[in-house]
């Protein structure tokens, strides 16, 4: 099976490769649909960077935003978060089963050594 890479998966990946977004999405998670600013209060960042964070989630489909006037509510959304991991269910698949074959040839090669 070739590896194969997209562009959703690459923006999925890259946003979950910073703590701060991870943390954020663990918070959409755990306790529901947040504003911006209660985003990024336990972080200790700037409305601006908990804004630029936001933006990198929401890029990679994995925030839904809700407007009300000024307040910018924000949800999880795991369309994304599940393609990621069947992605990775299927590379662990191709590799447990790559691994295990060169396993069983290496063995052979001692099997066939200790013959001569």
């Amino acid at each position: 099976m070739p590896i194969q890479y997209n562009e959703s998966l690459d923006l999925t990946f890259h946003a979950l490769g910073d703590g701060t977004r991870r943390g954020m999405l663990a918070m959409l998670a755990t306790r529901g649909e947040h504003t911006a600013g209660e985003l990024g209060k336990p972080f200790g960042i700037s409305q601006p960077s908990a804004s630029q964070h936001l933006r990198v989630l929401e890029r990679a489909g994995l925030l839904e935003r809700h407007v009300e006037g000024r307040i910018h509510r924000f949800s999880l959304k795991t369309e994304a978060l599940q393609e990621a991991q069947s992605w990775i269910g299927r590379h662990r698949e191709f590799w447990k089963g790559s691994l295990d074959r060169l396993h069983a040839y290496l063995e052979n090669l001692d099997t066939k050594d200790a013959d001569r």
